[in-house]
C-alpha cells in the first residue's frame, strides 16, 4: 500500500512541485517587508554622491589655480620685458655722454653755466 503523503507530485517536465509559501498580509511568511536590496542600492548611491560632492571643491580649486597661473605667467612676461628695458637703460646711462644728454633734457646745467629760457619760439608752449 502506498500513501499519498509519501509521493511527490511532479510536473510534466519531471521537476518536483514545491509547496507555495504561506502569505501573511500579502507577504511571504517570514518576510519582514524591508527590501534590503533596494536599501543597499540607495546606500551605495548615497555614498557615491557623497564622494562626488567631496571632489567638487578640489576640482574647482584646480581650475581656479590654472586660470591664476595663466594670469601670473602673462604678468611675469610683462615684468621681464620691463626689466630688460630698464637694464638696457641703466647700461646706456653708464656712458657719460648719454648721462649728460639725459640731464640736459631735464633742464639741468653744469656748475658755472647759465640757463636761459627763450619764450615765444614756434612749437614751444
Amino acid at each position: 500500500m502506498t500513501s499519498r503523503s509519501a509521493t511527490v507530485r511532479q510536473r510534466p517536465d519531471h521537476r518536483p512541485l514545491l509547496p507555495r509559501p504561506r502569505l501573511i498580509e500579502g507577504r511571504p511568511a517570514g518576510s519582514s517587508g524591508i527590501r534590503w536590496d533596494r536599501i543597499a542600492r540607495l546606500l551605495v548611491l548615497g555614498v557615491c554622491l557623497l564622494v562626488m560632492l567631496l571632489y567638487v571643491r578640489p576640482v574647482v580649486a584646480i581650475f581656479s589655480a590654472r586660470g591664476e597661473a595663466t594670469t601670473r605667467k602673462s604678468e611675469l612676461t610683462k615684468l621681464q620685458r620691463e626689466n630688460t628695458a630698464l637694464t638696457g637703460r641703466v647700461e646706456a646711462l653708464k656712458n657719460p655722454a648719454a648721462l649728460e644728454r639725459e640731464a640736459r633734457s631735464l633742464g639741468m646745467v653744469k656748475p658755472g653755466e647759465k640757463a636761459y629760457v627763450i619764450k615765444g619760439l614756434p612749437g614751444s608752449p
